[in-house]
């Protein structure tokens, strides 16, 4: 399929859009966050996006052309920093979600095998390729959890290191992962 408005192929058929339950409260918020960017709309880019992503999750096509509609931008405008930068995810993740870093100190100290150990704790298939930018989140067939590389979490001396929610894991083994799952079984 192809989205006339991004000139670009998709294979995923939007069955519920997140535009069409934008709540009046998002927007609101919204229009304040516009507001504070007087000489340029498109400033508020980012914010919105934030704002966005905190209440749906994720970014999908439809939060892509509404955020650009109310800030009356192409949604090329919106949709390159959804996909330049790797916070921003263009699906769910699950409700816990696992960020393991993939940058040179967590490599070097086996982040490939932590993910790869995390996703089999969980009994997620881990994917052949290392994943990167804009890969598909692994998931828990509950949605529970969610397995991902990100970049850099700003702890290279106690590599390898993960973000489990807003927890930041370091020195972590394969040995103690189940030790670290337990603490967010819920």
């Amino acid at each position: 399929m192809i989205y006339p408005l991004y000139g670009m192929q998709s294979s995923v058929i939007m069955t519920n859009p997140q535009a069409n339950t934008v709540p009046s409260e998002l927007e609101a918020q919204m229009d304040v966050m516009i507001s504070h960017y007087p000489i340029s709309k498109r400033s508020a880019s980012l914010p919105l996006l934030h704002l966005w992503q905190n209440h749906f999750g994720y970014v999908d096509e439809s939060g892509v052309e509404w955020i650009a509609r109310k800030l009356e931008l192409q949604p090329i405008n919106i949709l390159e920093l959804v996909t330049f930068y790797p916070w921003f995810r263009q699906h769910a993740a699950g409700k816990t979600q696992i960020r393991v870093c993939r940058t040179l100190a967590c490599a070097m100290a086996g982040s490939a095998e932590l993910k790869t150990s995390f996703c089999k704790a969980l009994k997620i298939a881990a994917p052949d390729e290392e994943g990167g930018h804009g890969a598909e989140v692994e998931v828990t067939t509950d949605g529970k959890y969610s397995v991902e590389f990100v970049e850099c979490l700003a702890s290279c001396g106690s590599a390898p290191v993960c973000l489990i929610d807003d927890d930041l894991h370091e020195n972590v083994t394969e040995q103690n992962i189940t030790e670290i799952l337990d603490q967010y079984k819920k």
